[in-house]
């Protein structure tokens, strides 16, 4: 079957298939969709100013939601902004029934997510975890305590598959607004990005297909692939899965970091491929970023990524470069040798030298 599909198919043809595409990242790539922080924050603050009725949202809440983190999360929803945010074409009044809006299934979601990761959403959606007798559970999803209303599974999964990127990077960026005011970042903040590996349950591939001397894999997961992780007791050298490759921001002063937004791609891809798109989804997002710091994987050798979005990139130096001598300890100068008193201009550096010439004037060295 493998051979019926791939024999009409020109291996030899040039790929003119954008990058983002050939990375399996073309779904999550920037959009004029995207609200920044700053317009975030704006938006926020017309939506409580427009309101007729100020109503307390959280006075029932305090009463019935005793776990402290579930509590945290819902003092920061606010269901008429997020079903703004959630609010698609298509999506009329008469969809926006109490107890079952975009803001009910978001905080059910929310509460499944927190609380009950390791069960199904057909075992959630029962009486047994959001029944009548779940008041704490009822109130942070914003059902009714009156009334046997309950969110159907079918409706709340295909609620959670529907959720388009921008409207899941939405999300986060009105989550961000009230991060950034929460004071935990102080004035030195730099940012990191690593990455981290995902494997899945596939245990080898549904078939292989052999271009030239290449052998292409195909596994049940179709968008995952075979990546290379670093070494690890007890663990294969290779995985099966994915990639996520994250953006953290970093207190220097504190050596606290928390993570800001990820892309998901394929475990078969250098991690330098990613550092461009992530820099430019957080831009769009309204992050101001300066300084990133990561692993030799991320880099910008050639400058692009400087000349596109004006951030510097930081990576621990190679360890294949060869030792500089006739290093200066106190001021890091670099002389010709023992015995020169000028100190040497840096020229650049590839993956197994630095290059220096000398700066004398001309007549003020006697060499």
């Amino acid at each position: 079957m493998a051979d019926a599909v791939t024999e009409p198919y020109d291996f030899t043809q040039e790929v003119t298939a954008p990058l983002e595409e050939l990375l399996g990242i073309e779904d999550q790539t920037p959009n004029n969709k995207i609200i920044p922080l700053d317009k975030m924050a704006r938006f926020i603050e017309d939506c409580k100013e427009n309101r007729i009725f100020k109503l307390n949202w959280h006075k029932r809440s305090a009463r019935y939601i005793t776990d402290e983190e579930l509590y945290f999360v819902d003092k920061m929803i606010d269901d008429e902004i997020i079903n703004k945010i959630l609010d698609y074409e298509g999506y009329t009044p008469s969809m926006r029934d109490p107890g079952s809006s975009l803001a009910n299934l978001f905080r059910a979601e929310l509460l499944k997510a927190i609380k009950f990761p390791e069960v199904s959403y057909r075992k959630f959606c029962t009486e047994l975890y959001t029944g009548p007798q779940q008041k704490e559970n009822r109130v942070f999803m914003g059902l009714p305590l009156n009334k046997k209303k309950m969110i159907e599974h079918s409706t709340l999964s295909k609620f959670r598959s529907s959720l388009t990127f921008t409207q899941q990077i939405n999300l986060l960026i009105y989550f961000l607004h009230y991060f950034n005011q929460s004071g935990l970042l102080g004035d030195s903040i730099l940012h990191g990005i690593d990455s981290t590996d995902l494997a899945n349950d596939c245990k080898g591939p549904l078939a292989v297909i052999k271009v030239g001397k290449e052998k292409i894999c195909i596994y049940n997961d179709l968008d995952c692939d075979v990546g290379k992780r670093r070494k690890k007791r007890n663990k294969s050298d290779f995985f099966i899965g994915y990639r996520l490759h994250t953006l953290t921001a970093i207190d220097a002063e504190t050596g606290l970091s928390y993570p800001l937004v990820s892309l998901l791609a394929p475990a078969n891809h250098h991690d330098s491929h990613f550092l461009t798109f992530l820099v430019k989804l957080a831009q769009a997002m309204g992050i101001d970023l300066k300084l990133i710091s990561a692993d030799e994987a991320y880099h910008d050798k050639d400058g692009k990524l400087f000349e596109q979005t004006g951030v510097i990139v930081t990576t621990p130096p190679s360890l294949k470069i060869k030792k500089i001598e006739n290093v200066d300890p106190e001021t890091g100068n670099v002389f010709f040798d023992g015995s020169c008193e000028i100190p040497m201009c840096h020229v650049g550096s590839d993956d197994q030298n630095h290059e220096f010439k000398c700066d004398a004037e001309p007549g003020q060295c006697f060499f």
